[in-house]
């Protein structure tokens, strides 16, 4: 397996690209930059091209859609040319939370916008005249006196694409038209109908095989000396898991939610969510178990992590992305050396 992180650059400017410049020594492979509701992507991404010399950077994601297809094929010709093909494209839907609330756009039909993104992306890349007519996109916009252009700047290197999917028509979009899968809420023993099985069939629908994609999981990795520690760090994380399945996207439109539905926790997920939507964001986290803790994360003795990382290897990762914990950056650099160690032995 390879290893990637991500980070949030705008989490402590000076500190982050510490972190990021520390990753590579250590050998990590990818290092993906966040966006969220933070800082912008595509700018720490260039400021880190210029920081670092070997490992892989990758959007993770762009939403898309607060920008056109041409201004994020724009972006990732820029990237790529400035990082001498280090840079994987991310993109990803993102919720209705965020793209309506914050950037007043809409969010209906993800699915299609996301299709055709790709698809107006991929003819920029090809270097030639963009004419697009889709169900989002209109190149050029029809009515006018303007007509189809190509764009000055040349990709030099191939830019994977890697989509950020959670839902089953999502995933087999995935499999049909992208290089990489970045995937979150992840439980390998529930991986194949939860996940698997949709990208296979986008994948066959391509006339390809699950080879031709990379599988990115992400989760926390952290080390417990022992059994009390580790019951205190699962205690610590039920709120975040919380957040999750009550408080990301809206309350009828949450991936995460869902995601962990389809993996054996529908009942207490609706419960989680219903009672963070109500503000008993206390209550919420207290029916987070820690079985649904453990089996979504890398939290462990060593020896327990250790095994995990098989588990995933085994259920068909190619590249887990490593959040490490700490107080510090040296605690969180440690913590980070230790896994990539441990994905190395098993590797």
């Amino acid at each position: 397996m390879r290893t990637a992180t991500t980070v949030e650059a705008s989490s402590g400017w000076r500190e982050m690209t510490g972190f990021v410049v520390e990753a590579e020594k250590l050998g990590l492979d990818v290092c993906f930059v966040a966006e969220a509701w933070g800082s912008d992507g595509p700018s720490a991404l260039g400021f880190y091209a210029a920081r670092t010399e070997r490992m892989l950077l990758g959007s993770g994601i762009i939403q898309v859609g607060t920008r056109t297809p041409v201004a994020i094929a724009q972006t990732a010709i820029t990237l790529s040319n400035l990082s001498e093909g280090r840079f994987l494209l991310g993109l990803g839907a993102s919720g209705p939370q965020v793209i309506e609330g914050l950037h007043g756009v809409p969010f209906a039909r993800p699915l299609t916008r996301m299709r055709e993104t790709v698809e107006v992306i991929q003819r920029v890349l090809d270097g030639g005249k963009v004419s697009y007519s889709g169900e989002m996109f209109q190149i050029p916009l029809p009515g006018g006196n303007s007509k189809p252009m190509r764009l000055s700047a040349r990709p030099e290197h191939d830019i994977p694409v890697y989509l950020a999917t959670l839902s089953p028509a999502m995933l087999r979009l995935t499999g049909e038209i992208a290089n990489g899968w970045l995937g979150t809420s992840f439980v390998p023993e529930g991986a194949a109908g939860a996940y698997f099985r949709h990208l296979d069939d986008g994948l066959a629908k391509s006339g390809r095989t699950r080879q031709d994609l990379d599988i990115c999981q992400g989760a926390e990795v952290a080390f417990a000396p022992d059994e009390d520690a580790l019951r205190a760090m699962v205690a610590g994380r039920k709120k975040e898991l919380a957040f999750s399945l009550g408080g990301m996207g809206s309350a009828s439109t949450n991936y995460y939610n869902q995601a962990y539905s389809r993996q054996g926790w529908a009942d207490v997920a609706v419960e989680v969510r219903d009672r963070w939507q109500a503000g008993d964001r206390d209550g919420a986290a207290g029916l987070v178990t820690d079985e649904m803790v453990l089996a979504t994360t890398l939290i462990g003795t060593e020896a327990m992590v250790r095994e995990r990382l098989r588990v995933w290897r085994d259920a068909g990762v190619d590249t887990v992305r490593l959040y490490p914990a700490g107080e510090t950056l040296d605690d969180r650099l440690a913590t980070l050396a230790k896994a990539i160690e441990m994905v190395r032995e098993i590797s």
